[in-house]
């Protein structure tokens, strides 16, 4: 009997789930050993597991990389592409659960309902005029990234009755919501939200003067990656009143570490889970093991980040995968 392919979990992967998808050729393994990296021909990777050259170098046999999001600024792509690895994402497959998210947090933030709790909590009724409650009816929303994630909170905006703006210098964004800056959306935006990768380019594109730019009491939200916003700038455009409040599901580092803007009475926080919902849990884990048993039967994933010469030319090479 012909010895199965090895194919390993980084991170906490599901065995039941994928195994399924992988077929039975295939031995998935869901706490590898040196053994099992050894062997590995294809490998799901959770975030914020880092796989660099050292990691590659304990997995020779490895044909596929397959990141169950689409960040993967915790894998080495680079070096992957140096040894023809491809390394594949999960475009779309969570785009409503972090849509979802980011308005949860709009809401949170907007209706004030962690300082309404307190006051039912408190017995403190006679205050309860004191707590500002926004709308978001009739609120423009600037949304920085207008890739799958984007043009889902568009949708959702629209149905909450707001005027959407838009900002994307790769992505088409419809005429009517179009911004040609990321000031002009600062400028003119009552709740910022952002969805896009971090890049140099993007690194801190929310710092001290991003946040002067802004609308006096603008909300702003982050559901994609920590280092997009300088967290000093937010911190002090919280306690100066410039911003009205701040809503995180990333951090500039993760888990984070302390810092005074998480214990703000404006911010609300979540970590990092806005795009695991159970429903776009299952779909991620099921594309990312279908795009190993592409690669590994000889086909091409459906999206992946580099190109290389050992598979045929993935359908995408880093473009309308943003968030």
């Amino acid at each position: 009997m012909p010895e199965k392919t090895i194919v390993i979990g980084l991170g906490p992967v599901p065995k039941k789930l994928v195994e399924g998808e992988l077929g039975r050729s295939v031995d998935f393994v869901e706490t590898p050993g040196p053994e099992d990296y050894a062997k590995a021909e294809g490998a799901i990777v959770r975030a914020a597991v880092k796989v660099g050259p050292a990691e590659l170098d304990s997995m020779p046999n490895l044909k596929v990389i397959a990141r169950t999001g689409v960040g993967v600024d915790d894998v080495d792509v680079d070096a992957a592409t140096e040894r023809e690895i491809p390394v594949a994402i999960t475009p779309g497959v969570n785009s409503t659960a972090v849509a979802e998210g980011a308005f949860a947090h709009m809401l949170q933030l907007v209706k004030s309902l962690g300082p309404l709790t307190e006051i039912v909590r408190s017995g403190g009724w006679t205050e309860r005029t004191s707590v500002p409650v926004g709308d978001l009816d009739g609120a423009t929303l600037g949304i920085v990234g207008f890739g799958n994630i984007g043009r889902r909170v568009k949708a959702i905006a629209e149905a909450f009755g707001m005027t959407v703006l838009a900002y994307d210098p790769l992505a088409e964004v419809p005429r009517a919501n179009r911004a040609e800056t990321v000031d002009e959306i600062l400028r003119a935006s009552d709740i910022v939200t952002l969805h896009v990768p971090l890049l140099e380019s993007t690194r801190h594109m929310i710092d001290s003067r991003a946040v002067k730019t802004m609308k006096d009491g603008a909300i702003l939200i982050n559901t994609s990656r920590g280092g997009l916003i300088d967290e000093d700038a937010a911190l002090a455009g919280l306690e100066s009143g410039k911003l009205g409040g701040v809503g995180l599901d990333s951090f500039e580092s993760e888990p984070p570490q302390p810092h005074p803007l998480y214990q703000h009475p404006r911010t609300v926080l979540s970590p990092h889970v806005m795009g695991l919902s159970a429903k776009a849990s299952r779909a991620t884990f099921i594309a990312a093991a279908r795009a190993v048993d592409a690669v590994l039967k000889g086909d091409r994933p459906e999206a992946t980040v580099n190109e290389v010469d050992r598979a045929a030319e993935p359908a995408t090479v880093g473009k309308g995968v943003d968030q």
